[in-house]
């Protein structure tokens, strides 16, 4: 007697869940992936006064005031001349530290005060890159008053000790706000 062969039915696959499953998928990689975002610069702001009463106007003298342009053209103008980029960690070091005593640069570091202005037109890169030049400058002076005072880099510090270092030399860049002093600096 012969084998017949039967033909086994196909097993079908339901597809109607498919359809669930994917859409679960979707919701699960869009939950659990992380979006790159632009975090911006980290600034530490003054606390907002409760009253009109509590603003205080601050008279600063011209001699602790550095003041930094950058126009339309990304030109980096300190104090009216025009100055390279490279130069500017340098030029705002020496005016906060004022190691020699001259009487044009800052009293005291505590009394130094950069004024940063930018252009509406002013390159963002630009603007970052003229930022993190006068940063640049009191991450050296500050790690170089730890080195003498304390024997390590500013990184390595106890909390005490850099709050020390950071009443010594106090961040105090100002910004305005941006205008169109490209068009006033070329007329």
């Amino acid at each position: 007697m012969p084998l017949v062969k039967r033909e086994r039915p196909m097993p079908e696959i339901n597809a109607a869940s498919m359809a669930d499953i994917a859409f679960l998928l979707l919701i699960f990689f869009l939950l659990v992936t992380t979006m790159n975002i632009d975090k911006g610069i980290l600034v530490k702001l003054p606390p907002w006064p409760d009253s009109p009463e509590q603003i205080i106007d601050v008279k600063v003298e011209d001699r602790n005031v550095l003041t930094v342009l950058v126009n339309a053209k990304n030109e980096l103008l300190v104090e009216g001349e025009r100055t390279d980029v490279r130069q500017l960690k340098d030029i705002a070091k020496e005016f906060i530290a004022n190691p020699h005593g001259r009487k044009d640069l800052a009293e005291s570091p505590q009394k130094a005060v950069i004024s940063l202005k930018t252009d509406r037109g002013t390159n963002y890169q630009t603007y970052i890159t003229v930022y993190n030049e006068l940063r640049r400058a009191y991450n050296e002076l500050r790690d170089e008053a730890a080195r003498e005072r304390f024997g390590k880099p500013f990184a390595e510090l106890t909390p005490e000790q850099q709050k020390e270092i950071r009443k010594m030399y106090p961040i105090r860049i100002s910004e305005a706000e941006p205008e169109a002093v490209g068009e006033r600096l070329t007329r």
